[in-house]
């Protein structure tokens, strides 16, 4: 039987989004009987100095973890450094465990790491299938990280080789699938499949079961949360301006709970201003993430409008599951938004548009049946579309196509 060999740079034990959702995937389809393999790092998204255990079996799923520096995140050339590092590592792994038949899985953390799973499949004979779940090097390059086309006209031509080379390519959204087919990459080749959420282990928790609302000091309080990473791609600077407004109103809070520079920029920003009403949080365990999401009675998400096509935020997906309203800043054309007006679960707002959002959270506070009628909803739309089991049924056929037997 062909195995599956996911390569990602964190796993379970770790809590980043990536990690997460190979980690979903991977533990489901060696629930169904799935040869399934993962290379990843020693370390955690936030915690880089720590060491896991470089071999084990976790829930059926063999899990091997590579050698990597460990400079972290906080700049960039250490970052570069330990990308380049698991690129290393990972494409020796891959030449070592790889075999004919068997199919690679190439997330995009660390980016480029098509290219390194394409040459590996090419010497092994495997199958390469690519998860985007963002393109670079666009990103960086709008977000000022690479400035010029010296580096970014030859990376992209290089990153297209390898999703030309794929068998296929899981991208998160419809704008995505259209950037790449602009860069010619085959539309048959292209497969949409949204990010999730467990829908068995995220639920609405009312506020009266909350134990989280009185152990922060929020119970009785119309709270406005915002859940996961706040980095360089998510504009914050409007819902600071947001925050200032409720400044008087002890009524209202906002909690942030997660990590990133963002955050951390955020966090300075919120203290230079001497406000009140904003509390941060660390990340929460997965088995808390009912009451952590459940804490919002109405959540924020941002995207910076040039990354539309570029990122989708899943954190979009927790929020549905957690039967909460959506504010969403940024493009009112890109993915999110469409989503929040298809299935009417919150607003959009554009970037800067301070007073609209706090119009926005001000109806939903005055008017606590509208945010419980579009919590109903998020939760009905969650189940239709974006819990965990549909993502897998997806993802085992596209690992079934075109492949006879070879996989269940």
């Amino acid at each position: 039987m062909a195995r599956i060999l996911f390569v990602n740079r964190y796993f379970y034990p770790d809590l980043s989004a990536t990690s997460q959702m190979v980690s979903d995937l991977a533990f489901a389809l060696g629930a169904r009987g799935e040869s399934v393999w993962v290379i990843t790092s020693r370390q955690r998204y936030e915690q880089p100095r720590e060491h896991l255990r470089s071999r084990e079996r976790i829930r059926g799923v063999e899990v091997r973890r590579i050698w990597t520096t460990r400079f972290g995140r906080v700049r960039l050339l250490g970052r570069a450094v330990d990308y380049l590092s698991f690129y290393w590592s990972a494409f020796f792994a891959l030449l070592i465990l790889a075999r004919a038949g068997d199919v690679i899985v190439a997330k995009t953390d660390p980016p480029l790491i098509s290219v390194v799973a394409w040459f590996a499949a090419r010497l092994r004979g495997a199958r390469l299938v690519n998860w985007l779940q963002d393109l670079f090097p666009e990103v960086a390059e709008e977000l000022g990280v690479l400035r010029g086309t010296l580096w970014v006209s030859p990376l992209v031509r290089l990153r297209d080789r390898s999703l030309r080379a794929a068998q296929t390519n899981v991208v998160l959204g419809e704008r995505m699938r259209q950037r790449l087919i602009a860069h010619g990459i085959a539309p048959d080749s292209l497969r949409v499949i949204p990010n999730w959420a467990d829908g068995g282990q995220i639920h609405p928790v009312t506020p009266e079961e909350n134990a989280l609302r009185e152990s922060w000091g929020v119970a009785g309080k119309f709270v406005v949360g915002y859940s996961g990473n706040l980095g360089r791609a998510h504009e914050f600077d409007t819902m600071l301006g947001a925050m200032k407004r409720f400044r008087g109103d002890d009524r209202v809070v906002f909690v942030l709970i997660g990590g990133g520079v963002g955050m951390a920029a955020l966090a300075r920003a919120v203290a230079a201003a001497g406000l009140p009403n904003v509390r941060f949080f660390p990340y929460q365990p997965r088995e808390r993430l009912s009451e952590s999401l459940s804490v919002a009675d109405v959540h924020l998400i941002s995207l910076r409008p040039q990354l539309e096509g570029l990122i989708v935020p899943s954190k979009i997906y927790g929020i549905l599951a957690a039967g909460r309203p959506t504010v969403f800043i940024g493009d009112a054309d890109g993915e999110v938004a469409r989503l929040i007006a298809e299935c009417r679960v919150g607003f959009t707002v554009p970037v800067g548009g301070v007073e609209r959002l706090a119009e926005c959270l001000r109806w939903l506070k005055d008017d606590p049946s509208l945010a419980e009628k579009m919590g109903r909803r998020a939760r009905v739309c969650f189940e239709r579309r974006y819990d965990v089991r549909h993502g897998v049924d997806c993802w085992h056929d596209v690992l079934r196509e075109g492949r006879g037997d070879t996989l269940r």
